[in-house]
């Protein structure tokens, strides 16, 4: 871009715009040299051919597209955390970098020469991992003179001309595939405050048609005094089994846990990890057709014990109401199955384990039993890492875990404490 100065401004405005040209040049510049860190970082630990067949254990990841370096996947913790990450983002970033560095060498130019932002380069990279080689070097080639400007519309329809010329069989495949696109979610983590959750769609033409049509017709049979768009969201609770139109007897096809404590003037919802008003509650349970199931309350501070080396349900189901969340730094993956497990309803059974939590001990047994103190629910990812690499931690009550990187960084998360105030609601 062309500068030119003016002597408009007086001495002050002109100080102030410098400074600010300076820092944002000095930006781009670290941008870059940490993009730099990312594809050194993943040359010294090189990965050999992914090994898709391992169970259990470390692996070698393709974090980018084909004939990209892979990377030892107990590498990627030590960097992510080292820039501000997590390791699924780390993972991530790693894969933009090598992307970039090593089949897109004509937008990886660019951003060394700081003519391409590194967030254009990497949104890039994400949409070109999936071609083969010759598909990614024909984007990297379309896009190098407009990379800078271009839409995010540019660069999908670029990707997707390449993968016609380039990948006949996996055009075709996602051909296929698109009928999947199909869905219906109700996104129970957004409920607001009056208790009211959003809900999202995408249909085929003639079903979301047919749809339409039910929804028109029963909100037209009901009450005109409510308003009609509140009429057509009672539609979906009808399809549902509520507002009567169940059969007599009949109970509501949904189950939602609700939390609360005499005094407290909000309640906790199990199902989308927030709160409501007692109020809201009370309304809830006195519909009709509703059942109400109250449960014993299980004591977190407990300590439950069993001489066998597997725990309990009942301490399974405490030690994971007390960790919520994996307790390595900066991730979030839950603890208990819940909305944000269900994000990718299609899932293979060793996927849906990667992704689940596991108990350990802390303290290996036999030497240390099987107590709630001596337990704690990481994701399986970060199980691994603790099991088979050089990262260590510490447990402190008061400070929530504290992790050793192998190269001797510590890290602590105040949320992987249960009295934290990401726990505590």
């Amino acid at each position: 871009m062309a500068v030119t100065t003016t002597t408009r401004g007086n001495a002050r405005e002109e100080q102030v715009i410098a400074a600010a040209r300076a820092t944002r040049d000095a930006m781009t510049g670290l941008e870059v040299e940490l993009l730099l860190h990312a594809v050194k970082w993943v040359e010294l630990h090189p990965g050999e051919e992914v090994d898709t067949s391992v169970e259990w254990g470390m692996r070698d990841l393709e974090i980018a597209g084909d004939g990209a370096p892979t990377v030892d996947e107990g590498a990627v913790a030590e960097f992510a955390l080292a820039i501000g990450m997590s390791t699924d983002a780390g993972r991530r970033y790693l894969g933009d970098a090598v992307e970039l560095a090593h089949r897109l060498p004509r937008t990886w130019a660019r951003v060394l020469s700081g003519e391409v932002a590194v967030w254009k380069a990497r949104r890039i990279a994400q949409a070109t991992m999936s071609l083969p080689p010759e598909g990614a070097a024909a984007v990297d080639k379309a896009l190098y003179f407009v990379a800078r400007r271009c839409s995010y519309a540019e660069i999908d329809r670029q990707v997707e001309k390449a993968r016609k010329e380039h990948d006949p069989v996996e055009t075709e495949r996602r051909r296929l595939e698109a009928a999947e696109k199909r869905h219906v979610k109700v996104h129970l983590g957004a409920m607001t405050y009056d208790g009211l959750v959003p809900i999202t769609a995408m249909a085929d033409v003639p079903d979301a048609v047919a749809f339409e049509d039910y929804v028109t017709t029963q909100a037209a049979g009901m009450d005109p005094a409510i308003p009609l768009q509140v009429r057509r969201s009672m539609v979906l609770g009808m399809l549902g089994g509520r507002h009567g139109d169940a059969g007599e007897g009949s109970a509501p096809g949904v189950m939602i846990f609700v939390h609360t404590r005499p005094g407290q003037a909000m309640a906790d919802v199990d199902n989308t990890r927030s709160t409501t008003t007692v109020e809201q509650v009370r309304e809830w349970c006195t519909r009709a057709g509703t059942k109400v199931t109250i449960r014993p309350v299980i004591d977190l501070a407990e300590e439950m014990t069993t001489d066998a080396y597997t725990p309990t349900e009942r301490m399974v189901e405490q030690v994971k109401l007390r960790f919520p969340e994996c307790p390595f730094p900066g991730c979030h993956r839950p603890s208990r199955p819940g909305h944000r497990a269900k994000k990718r309803k299609k899932r293979t059974e060793k996927q849906q384990q990667e992704h689940g939590s596991d108990l350990d001990h802390r303290q290996e047994w036999p030497e240390g039993q099987t107590t709630s103190s001596n337990l704690y629910p990481p994701c399986r990812g970060h199980h691994r890492l603790k099991t088979f690499t050089d990262w260590t931690y510490a447990y402190d009550p008061a400070t929530g875990f504290t992790w050793a990187s192998p190269l001797g960084y510590t890290y602590t998360d105040p949320g992987s404490n249960p009295d934290s105030p990401r726990h505590s609601g």
